[in-house]
């Protein structure tokens, strides 16, 4: 109940808490249709009280929400003993679940689906924010570039929202009705959302045309997809009765672990950090979308910060007097060394390369964007054009011992952080998974997901998060 308390004396506070400038809580912000799910406190007036549920456990919320039948099969049977056999590896991806399973199980309820699916990023990624497979899935619902793509997942040189909590949790539960309403059933669904619909519906056709039946556990498909809803499964049978396969849940309650705040200016990551007083892995894992040093007012972002800090961020940022945000960007107009666009912009070669991730020996292509110091001649914040569309090409810098004017061999050009260039084919077919079937590691793994980018495998169902 403190927690309760807790709350009424922040939303208490916060009432009486009117931010000034572009930060105000009241300020109209632009409708972004996905954005608009998310659960918001504003800091000025609203109550939480609309939050609050029936019971201050969420295990309990989610398990009345389970709707899907156990398969009861050897391989859900042969899931739940790995799962029960490394209790550590659970109770690690089960703690680092807490910051994100609120928001995800009231969304998932929003649309009236089984919370089983809440349970999804334990198999997709064990809930490890900058999880990336080795097919190049990304996030909590390992979306791959062109599937984001197509379900409008920004990806280019500032952000990369396969990654954002909020928007591929939309993304992921509107990719799962339309594969559910496609195939009739939630197995089917998470099949397709794992394999491909395509592929499911191949492999129904080729069962349909061999008078067999085209359910779930009749097709036939690849191990990975095979073990699939089985290890879903068997994380639902944990859910349901930890004790009985030796587990210990952490305890959650059911109440949000943190708030979203609308960006107002461009802001620096390491200002929100400070000014918020948070450690910087717990920003990093609530904001693990944000590739760049600088947050984005023209990009319909918002900052997810702990509950609790939500007014002391407030509070710092009305006493703050400084600029917010020192950096800005700039379209480059010719294809040139680091050290050449340095000079024509002003800036320090090294500090471009490094704030660009630009390897040695590349060249910038014209038309790329790049992030560069603020001055007195750069004083604003960045374009909307470039904040939703800039990206960064690059080029191998020809050999020193080419002549000039001679026809000396260059390698192709290499994409930065740019938009997802996959084709839509692949987009509608396939989904790859980073964490399915039995897992081959369970190293220990922080329960701060860490800045940098974990790697996962997608090959014949196994996990190797480290």
């Amino acid at each position: 109940m403190l927690w309760r308390y807790a709350v009424i004396l922040l939303i208490t506070l916060l009432t009486g808490c009117a931010s000034t400038g572009d930060w105000s809580s009241d300020v109209p912000t632009r409708q972004d249709p996905r954005a608009s799910n998310a659960k918001r406190v504003n800091l000025k007036n609203q109550s939480v009280s609309d939050l609050y549920a029936p019971s201050s456990n969420l295990w309990i919320r989610i398990r009345d929400g389970f709707e899907m039948e156990p398969m009861n099969t050897p391989l859900e049977i042969e899931q739940v003993r790995w799962l029960s056999a490394r209790p550590d590896y659970v109770h690690r991806s089960m703690a680092r679940s807490s910051r994100y399973l609120f928001y995800i199980v009231q969304e998932v309820n929003a649309r009236k689906m089984p919370t089983e699916i809440a349970l999804l990023p334990f198999v997709e990624s064990a809930f490890v924010t900058h999880a990336k497979s080795s097919a190049k899935a990304m996030g909590l619902w390992q979306f791959m570039p062109a599937t984001g793509k197509d379900f409008q997942l920004t990806q280019n040189v500032f952000r990369d929202e396969r990654r954002d909590v909020l928007q591929s949790t939309d993304a992921a539960l509107d990719y799962l009705q339309r594969l559910h309403k496609q195939f009739g059933s939630w197995d089917l669904a998470l099949a397709a959302y794992n394999w491909g619909a395509g592929n499911v519906s191949k492999a129904q056709k080729r069962n349909l045309a061999a008078g067999l039946p085209t359910d779930y556990l009749s097709l036939k498909m690849p191990n990975e997809t095979r073990n699939y809803v089985p290890k879903l499964m068997a994380y639902r049978q944990i859910v349901l009765d930890p004790k009985a396969y030796g587990i210990v849940l952490p305890d959650l309650e059911n109440h949000p672990y943190f708030v979203a705040v609308d960006v107002g200016s461009d802001i620096d990551v390491a200002l929100v950090i400070k000014l918020s007083e948070i450690p910087e892995d717990e920003f990093h894992s609530l904001n693990p979308s944000f590739n760049k040093p600088v947050i984005l007012s023209n990009a319909n972002q918002q900052i997810l910060l702990p509950f609790g800090h939500a007014e002391v961020f407030q509070e710092n940022l009305k006493k703050y007097t400084k600029p917010l945000s020192s950096w800005t960007a700039v379209q480059v107009t010719k294809t040139e060394s680091v050290e050449q666009a340095a000079k024509t912009l002003g800036v320090d070669a090294d500090t471009l390369r490094a704030v660009n991730g630009i390897p040695k020996s590349m060249r910038i292509r014209a038309g790329s964007t790049v992030l560069v110091p603020k001055t007195s001649q750069r004083p604003g914040d960045i374009s909307v054009a470039l904040a939703e569309n800039g990206s960064l090409s690059l080029d191998k810098s020809a050999p020193k011992n080419c002549a000039k004017g001679a026809k000396c061999a260059v390698a192709k050009s290499g994409k930065g952080t740019s938009k997802g260039n996959s084709s839509a084919n692949n987009a509608a077919t396939q989904h790859k998974s980073a964490s399915t079937g039995l897992a081959k590691s369970a190293k220990n793994v922080s329960s701060n997901a860490s800045s940098s980018t974990p790697k996962t495998s997608a090959s014949k169902g196994a996990s190797k998060i480290q």
